[in-house]
């Protein structure tokens, strides 16, 4: 996990102030990876109790649009955050809906080949995998047998 001495090196790198309010929702997305803002926003809230929820969700835009967090959105499901920003994908459980990181499935970004674009210059492919979780899945024991 990265330390606050890493975050504010990011922030600088991206030409951003070092607030507390930033380094607090940078270490809160590297605790709770792939979570949605309102839970950052209660554990930046416990570090700085007097931080705004409207200072949270700024943060949030600012530090994505900048390249330090990640937004990912799966379907029927609140925006996510993640401090990893390399070319990946995801998994998502159908039933209590962890997210797991899986690396890219080929090549470099935008990572997959054959798709001509229909014209579009594609800097970005997003694929979500979608299944149960090992928690969720019903044991070996459990399933019929062929």
């Amino acid at each position: 996990m990265p330390t606050s001495r890493e975050a504010a090196q990011q922030l600088r790198a991206a030409d951003l102030r070092v607030t507390r309010q930033r380094v607090a929702v940078l270490d809160a997305v590297a605790t709770y990876p792939h979570t949605d803002a309102e839970t950052i926003f209660g554990a930046v809230r416990i570090a700085l109790p007097g931080v705004s929820r409207h200072t949270v969700y700024d943060i949030l835009s600012a530090l994505t649009s900048r390249g330090i967090l990640r937004r990912i959105e799966p379907s029927g499901s609140s925006a996510r955050y993640e401090r990893r920003v390399d070319n990946h994908h995801h998994l998502v459980c159908r039933s209590c809906g962890v997210i797991a990181d899986v690396n890219h499935a080929t090549g470099e970004a935008p990572c997959l080949t054959g798709y001509d674009g229909a014209g579009f210059a594609i800097d970005e492919t997003e694929v979500v995998f979608w299944g149960l979780c090992a928690a969720c899945s019903p044991s070996e024991a459990s399933r019929p047998q062929p």
